[in-house]
């Protein structure tokens, strides 16, 4: 082998003859694929094939995994079917290259191994994998707008159980080492302190793995079966997402469908499959959008990861649904936490749904025993005392509030952070009273906590940088989103997500069924409609967070039938599905609602409640609710469930015209009154087209 040093690649002789190809990226904490490293793992292949090794080991330095897939920031350049070809068959080509060598060849996977590292060690001969619950290995691409394309959508079906592989390329999903053992997508999983032995010892010829195709598979090699079977595959996405909106999923199951035998036509097959989504531009803009998304959630808390907190003990005062989620979450990912409420009855639900969310988080026994033994119920709040973060997450009353501040505050240890889980009081309201109000951060979540990803960081004007630094870093800490806001009404999400709730109501109350509301939505990209959404968030809530923000910025006549149609259910105890009825019934946790029709529906409908949106995210831009337009996206995709195809409000402004924008609200005003009247942000802030 050549002594030939390299930027991102080590080249070792192992004892037993074995040579190992160590990647360890250039000034990165993770391994991608950026063209760089491909360009040196070309010429490394190369001296392979003239010289082969006796056996071959590919491995990573990093700590954090194998490798996190391609540079996806590259694949921003490409606009054309011609340039995304290129690049694919680049990739494929040299995988194929290292599936040749003449000698066996051993992928060792710890940490992530995602897209086209996964893609990579498919290419490899065998795969040796950490068996831990944090090695996650799959083919997410489809989650990006695209579909595996180094080889992935080709190797995959030919390796495991056919139809497996197409559910999960279809999902986007990623599984531990050890189910990738149990579905073959690995010869071996074992533990981390066996894992290089194991690799040298199949690289060397001393172990060979035994591998078996699935009756299932070989039937699925006869076409008709395999046609049915992808029509089956279609008919449940349809049920999940429209081909419209995200055409990757369908044009993966198109590909695998008529999967050709052979390699050069396989893979050539694929990379025209991922090209083709690149020829409709709504299916080019989809991609760059989720693709933007992706980098600004990678950047966001890139941001937040270099600030500091070094607290072990989280402190959570109140034990409803939000906070004893919030506690649940915070044992989960690894911090001593103390719940505190009232009484040992108020506690213990919130005790047996974090032992639901562990054991369906967790799986191994020994796992959920130990994040149930970090959550302890504290009814005196002594536990206070030693909490390097309390959080308060009492009833959104403003003198309840101040009042628990006044009792808590004295028995702080000096250094700790108080935070709010307010949805909407402004913290300079919350401070008040406090000694130290410099402490005081808003940090919010949503419900649902297990599932929703972002969480609001309030700055209020006494809230010193050190507090909000220390309240982005724990929030990244346990693995959400942390997006910096101005303590105002409404904060960033609930102030734009009212505004698209307030108009779904206006409607209804103007005679539009409520189903009809919600399928519009739906049809535009929401995960669900605004009716079903007010259920599911609880009528009660909206009342109180629509009163704060009509209190803060004024309202108009509409809004008195609004307030009406809340108002009449929350009167009556009907709150949404927590009740079991709000505008819809609820059952088994489902609402039953009447057929939408198919008739025609005016383009108001969506457009009013979207537009809406539109006008509050501009202003909230020009007062600076947040720092940026990226954090806005990003917060109103994560946090709203606004389509992140369409990139978040103010990329869909981008894509729209500013111009165009304005004009069809000036049109909205003529017809449904001065609500929709553009407000100042529009001018105050100008944004370059895309």
């Amino acid at each position: 082998m050549s002594n030939q040093e390299y930027k991102n690649w080590i080249l070792e002789e192992g004892e037993k003859g074995v040579t190992w190809l160590w990647l360890d990226k250039a000034n990165s904490s993770v391994n991608i694929l950026s063209s760089d490293v491909l360009a040196e793992l070309e010429e490394i292949v190369a001296q392979f094939e003239q010289q082969p090794p006796s056996g071959l080991v590919i491995a990573s330095k990093k700590e954090a995994g194998f490798l996190a897939g391609a540079d996806i920031s590259e694949f921003t350049d490409l606009n054309t079917q011609e340039q995304v070809m290129a690049q694919l068959q680049r990739g494929q080509n040299l995988f194929l290259r290292i599936e040749r060598l003449k000698c066996i060849s051993v992928a060792a996977i710890h940490g992530h191994c995602l897209g086209g590292g996964t893609e990579l060690a498919l290419g490899c001969q065998y795969r040796v994998a950490d068996e831990a619950n944090d090695c996650k290995i799959g083919l997410p691409e489809v989650k990006l707008g695209i579909h595996p394309g180094y080889g992935g959508a080709v190797r995959l079906p030919r390796l495991i159980d056919d139809f497996q592989a197409l559910t999960l390329m279809m999902a986007g999903r990623l599984v531990n080492g050890k189910v990738a053992g149990k579905l073959g997508m690995v010869d071996v999983a074992t533990q981390r302190r066996h894992l290089y032995e194991v690799a040298e010892r199949i690289a060397s010829g001393d172990l060979k793995p035994s591998r078996r195709k699935t009756l299932a598979s070989r039937l699925l090699a006869f076409g008709p079966l395999r046609r049915l079977a992808a029509n089956i595959a279609t008919s449940q996405l349809k049920k999940k997402v429209n081909p419209k909106h995200y055409p990757a999923p369908f044009q993966l199951v198109k590909f695998w469908r008529d999967l050709p035998a052979g390699d050069e036509p396989a893979y050539l097959a694929e990379a025209e499959s991922v090209a083709s989504i690149f020829r409709d531009p709504a299916g080019l803009r989809a991609t760059k959008n989720l693709v933007r998304v992706f980098l600004l959630d990678r950047e966001i808390k890139g941001r937040a990861k270099q600030q500091k907190f070094s607290g072990k003990h989280i402190h959570v005062v109140g034990a409803g649904v939000m906070g004893g989620d919030i506690a649940a979450w915070c044992a989960l990912r690894g911090f001593k936490v103390s719940l505190q409420d009232a009484k040992p009855e108020f506690i213990a639900p919130a005790i047996g749904r974090a032992y639901s969310l562990f054991t369906k988080k967790l799986k191994s026994e020994e796992l959920v025993q130990a994040a149930m033994d970090r959550l302890m119920p504290d009814v005196t709040g002594d536990a206070v005392k030693s909490a390097d973060l309390v959080i308060e997450a009492i009833t959104e009353k403003l003198e309840a509030k101040q009042s628990l501040y006044a009792a808590l505050e004295p028995k702080m240890k000096k250094g700790a952070l108080l935070a709010s889980n307010t949805s909407s009081i402004p913290l300079e309201d919350l401070a008040a009273k406090l000694e130290n109000p410099d402490r005081l951060v808003g940090i919010h979540f949503f419900n649902p906590v297990a599932m929703m990803q972002l969480v609001e960081i309030v700055r209020g004007k006494n809230s010193s940088d050190e507090s909000v630094g220390e309240a982005l870093a724990f929030v990244n800490a346990i693995g959400k989103l942390p997006i910096e806001v101005k303590s105002a009404p409404g904060f960033l999400v609930n102030r734009v997500l009212m505004s698209y709730l307030a108009e779904a109501m206006r409607l209804y109350s103007e005679g539009v069924p409520p189903e009809v509301i919600d399928r519009e939505a739906v049809r535009y990209g929401m995960p669900m409609g605004p009716i079903e959404l007010a259920d599911v968030v609880g009528l009660d809530i909206c009342k109180a967070v629509a009163a704060e923000l009509i209190e803060a910025f004024g309202g108009d006549s509409a809004d008195d039938d609004m307030a009406k149609v809340i108002d009449e259910r929350v009167a009556a105890g009907k709150l949404g599905k927590k009740t079991g009825e709000g505008f819809y019934l609820w059952t088994k946790g489902r609402p039953k609602k009447a057929p939408a029709g198919s008739g025609y529906v005016s383009p108001e409908v969506i457009d009013r409640m979207v537009f809406s949106m539109l006008n509050e995210s501009m202003q909230c831009l020009a007062e600076g609710i947040v720092k940026d337009s990226e954090s806005l996206d990003l917060g109103m995709i994560f946090g709203t469930g606004f389509p992140p195809f369409h990139g978040g409000p103010i990329q869909y402004i981008k894509a729209l015209g500013q111009s165009e924008c304005q004009e069809r609200l000036r049109q909205l005003a003529e017809s449904n009154g001065k609500r929709f009247t553009p407000q100042s942000g529009w001018t105050d802030v100008q944004l370059v087209q895309e």
